[in-house]
């Protein structure tokens, strides 16, 4: 078998408000889904993170210079393939977009790989922990409103979110600490007590300011603080684990086994927040996991985009040992998007349905175990959103 083609598809669409978190606000949702045709007919699926203007670059990456590259190859010699466009990638980016256009392009061939042996990813790395998993769903979106609506806005979105029957809740942070613990404040009150909330920074902070927020949120018993400082800043990370109580949790922006190594490496994680679809798709995660649970850090895999990523990561998750083990472990959790999302939604031919699954099971969603990544998107719904260039 050979790979013949790689094409990349961009889906936008209008959302019906602007939404926004501490680095920008946006009108627009996007996903960059990757498709790799093979001579004897079998498809595979990925996705690359990266919204907008981001995911026209990644496309030019995938088609333009990872194709050509990799055009011939057979599909099962993952590693192979991985290693040639590293390598020959390296000297133009280590990290970034280099990272994320191979990301799509690595899970495709996984999915791939899956239908070819009829096997689940996850059976394929070793077979499943557990059938299902419990989801977290985050909210609580920045918008360009007074202080007074947003936390108002806030508190109901909050209280919606756990009437929907997530196991917690994540929101966004981004107006500066002050402002900020207000808008936890109203989280934690729309909540109640007996609810785990999240905080997400998109790292907005210097460490001193986070360390702010952090003692703010300390006393409203939020369970981890998101991307508080750049990820460049690993001594900040570092500072932030040794003086706060609150667990310190990162990583979505990091790429590669050796960029999380040095974080690890600098003690600047209580929670590790691995995405697949950006630091070198799953043959870079599986690495990356391993390196985690060699410090014994936990994982929680970050989440965005369509929902061949959310089934690509319910794979993942399927897999991952629990960490350290016992009678009963603490078990990994799945991250939803909670806001308007039609790639999540009606993306697929057989919608996974994680928010009537979520409703129905009281908070956890059963894991595909079809071949591949377990689901197929339908061609005419990409068909309808791909956008023109």
């Amino acid at each position: 078998m050979k790979i013949t083609k790689i094409i990349s598809h961009i889906l936008e669409y209008d959302l019906s408000e602007e939404l926004g978190y501490s680095q920008q606000f946006y009108q627009k949702r996007s996903a960059h889904l990757v498709e790799i045709q093979t001579d004897e007919g079998v498809v595979g699926w990925g996705e690359c993170f990266g919204p907008g203007n981001v995911a026209i670059a990644n496309k030019t990456i995938v088609e333009k210079v990872i194709q050509p590259l990799i055009i011939g190859y057979d599909p099962m010699n993952r590693e192979v393939i991985w290693h040639r466009v590293y390598n020959l990638l390296r000297d133009h980016g280590q990290k970034g977009m280099a990272l994320q256009a191979l990301s799509g392009v690595d899970i495709a061939l996984w999915d791939i790989g899956g239908k070819i042996t009829g096997q689940s990813i996850s059976r394929m790395i070793g077979g499943r922990h557990r059938e299902k998993v419990g989801v977290y769903g985050y909210g609580m979106m920045l918008r360009k409103e007074d202080l007074n609506s947003l936390t108002a806005r806030f508190m109901e979105e909050a209280a919606v979110i756990k009437m929907s029957g997530y196991i917690a809740t994540k929101m966004k942070v981004g107006l500066g600490p002050d402002k900020d613990l207000k808008l936890a404040e109203a989280v934690r009150k729309g909540i109640g007590d007996d609810f785990q909330f999240m905080v997400d920074a998109n790292h907005c902070y210097t460490s001193g300011d986070a360390l702010f927020v952090g003692r703010g949120l300390e006393e409203l018993n939020a369970y981890w603080f998101e991307e508080p400082v750049a990820p460049e800043d690993h001594y900040g990370y570092k500072v932030l684990r040794e003086k706060l109580d609150l667990k310190i949790a990162g990583g979505e922006a990091e790429f590669s086994r050796w960029g999380w190594r040095n974080l690890f490496e600098n003690k600047c994680l209580d929670i590790a927040q691995p995405e697949v679809c950006a630091l070198g798709g799953i043959s870079e995660y599986l690495k990356v996991l391993t390196l985690a649970h060699t410090f014994f850090i936990p994982v929680v895999n970050h989440v965005w985009g369509s929902d061949i990523a959310v089934a690509t990561n319910l794979q993942l998750l399927a897999a991952m040992p629990p960490l350290p083990g016992g009678l009963y472990p603490t078990e990994p959790i799945l991250e939803f998007d909670t806001t308007d999302n039609m790639f999540r939604d009606d993306l697929l031919k057989n919608p996974l349905d994680i928010k009537g699954q979520v409703k129905a099971n009281g908070g956890y969603v059963s894991i595909p175990d079809n071949p591949g990544i377990g689901v197929e998107p339908n061609p005419d719904f990409i068909l309808k959103f791909t956008k023109e260039f």
